[in-house]
């Protein structure tokens, strides 16, 4: 493939899925082997009065350990997700470029929320999208391909206010079912 197309295809597909583990450079949060300071909290659209319902749980599979987020995702009663969320202690380098997450799933969309200093209210981050197929895959998520919640937020979140990262389903009514083993930045 020629460098030109090389470069066309990575300014089109904002989504870049490699098939092998982490590359060099890359800042990990979780590997979900145990040795993590990341505290993962459930949430679901119950605490706005949403009805959606859901779990999470830690698993291994063969030589893979991973959080399982399952549940039933319902936009009745203006809800409308279910959430794995950790806190960060500090952004990460400013020379980052994005996220990165190993996930498989029951070929569904599913969300990567980013909340930075700037995301104040409830209802404001940033999200970038992807589909979690059944079997393992790296997704990078450029920093650009992250759509702002609302007007008042910058267009891109900046790599250094970063304060806490989420996996979601979100948006439709549909059954959830991730396995993340391993979600960082690169």
């Amino acid at each position: 493939m020629t460098n030109f197309k090389l470069w066309v295809i990575r300014m089109v597909l904002p989504i870049v899925v490699l098939s092998s583990g982490t590359l060099n450079g890359d800042v990990m949060i979780d590997d979900f082997e145990g040795g993590s300071n990341a505290d993962w909290d459930y949430l679901s659209d119950q605490v706005m009065g949403g009805v959606s319902e859901g779990s999470a749980s830690l698993g291994r599979d063969e030589n893979e350990a991973y959080a399982h987020m399952t549940g039933d995702v319902s936009t009745a009663n203006n809800g409308g997700f279910i959430q794995l969320r950790t806190s960060l202690k500090s952004g990460t380098d400013k020379n980052t470029k994005g996220v990165f997450i190993k996930v498989r799933g029951n070929n569904q969309k599913y969300y990567i929320h980013l909340r930075t200093r700037g995301t104040m209210l409830p209802w404001q981050y940033y999200q970038g999208g992807f589909d979690a197929t059944e079997e393992w895959q790296l997704v990078r998520l450029p920093f650009e391909a992250f759509e702002a919640s609302g007007s008042w937020l910058r267009n891109t979140p900046a790599p250094a206010s970063i304060r806490s990262i989420g996996i979601v389903a979100y948006g439709r009514d549909h059954q959830a079912d991730i396995q993340i083993s391993e979600i960082g930045f690169y």
